[in-house]
């Protein structure tokens, strides 16, 4: 670890410590040049997939815009806060998961479908709607068959 003094490399672990949640390492260190001691911390840090949308451009993966678009989807449903939550980790969950760099909004998409069902039948069907984009009428009765 460079020194933030000096800029020197070589510095010296004088004390490791891992935080009460267990997701961070705290060290203290000193540096063998200028004597100086500083503080460094060490945590995970988790990327998500960028997704790729159906025009081929990419944009960063957003939490908020996926709890929005369930959210809006389960308005006025009896789905518990907390359940929407839970699904949303398990959808992050299994992005991460996957170990890639790059995902198609279409695969989200069906993530987002999975645990609507699970969910609430009514909001399935409602992002389904949207995300389908049913252009007739047996489109919508085919998704209401997935259903039964």
């Amino acid at each position: 670890m460079r020194c933030p003094f000096c800029h020197n490399d070589d510095t010296q672990v004088l004390d490791t410590r891992v935080s009460d949640e267990g997701d961070t390492i705290r060290r203290r260190r000193r540096c063998s040049k200028c004597d100086k001691r500083f503080t460094t911390y060490e945590r995970v840090e988790l990327v998500l997939p960028a997704i790729v949308k159906k025009n081929g451009s990419r944009v960063e993966y957003s939490h908020d815009k996926l709890a929005s678009s369930i959210k809006l989807a389960l308005r006025k449903r009896p789905v518990s806060s907390d359940s929407v939550d839970e699904a949303i980790a398990r959808i992050e969950e299994k992005l991460l998961s996957l170990g890639e760099k790059e995902i198609p909004s279409e695969r989200v998409g069906e993530l987002v479908m999975r645990e609507l069902k699970r969910l609430d039948k009514v909001a399935y069907i409602r992002f389904a709607s949207v995300y389908r984009s049913f252009a007739d009428i047996e489109s919508f009765e085919s998704a209401l068959k997935e259903l039964k």
